[in-house]
């Protein structure tokens, strides 16, 4: 989990820095910035589904950071190379139906990831396991705030922000 949120906070980092006003990423508007939302909660939300399926499992390290860089790799092309990500924002008229879409499949992925969680309360300290749910439970809240902005700087997007920065903290 502590490898995938490197990967997951370097997507993150690219996205805050591709919204409208930063000036680094001229000229491509909120729906980059959407886009590169959408793919870092994809992978945080597979990687805390897969995770508990190698708890009693030794991992090779340079394997999962190799399989990171891949991963974020075809993200970071998919998105500014081949420009085959779907759109997930148009200006003027909000959220699309695969933006919206992708969020409750996050959200379904997360609520599994709990479940999975759960199954394996034994191999973690209670603590450690209130703190992961919890983290987990706010990213579904934060996933649903993003389902209803009409606007990059609504309220709906703020409060999904603040529920998503109390995420990683609890992580």
């Amino acid at each position: 989990v502590g490898i995938a949120y490197l990967f997951v906070g370097a997507v993150d980092l690219i996205h805050t820095l591709s919204y409208p006003g930063m000036e680094i990423f001229q000229g491509t508007g909120t729906n980059l910035a959407t886009q590169l939302w959408i793919a870092a909660r994809l992978m945080e939300s597979l990687s805390l589904l897969t995770a508990p399926f190698f708890i009693k499992k030794r991992l090779r390290i340079n394997y999962v950071i190799l399989a990171y860089i891949v991963f974020t790799t075809l993200i970071f092309i998919s998105i500014f190379y081949w420009e085959v990500f779907p759109t997930c924002f148009i200006e003027g008229t909000g959220l699309t139906l695969f933006k919206k879409i992708s969020e409750y499949i996050i959200s379904f992925i997360l609520i599994f990831s709990i479940f999975l969680l759960y199954k394996n309360k034994r191999e973690f300290d209670r603590n450690v396991l209130i703190w992961i749910a919890g983290s987990i439970v706010l990213t579904i809240a934060s996933e649903i705030f993003f389902t209803f902005y009409i606007h990059a700087y609504g309220l709906s997007n703020l409060i999904g922000h603040y529920f998503k920065v109390l995420s990683f903290y609890f992580i």
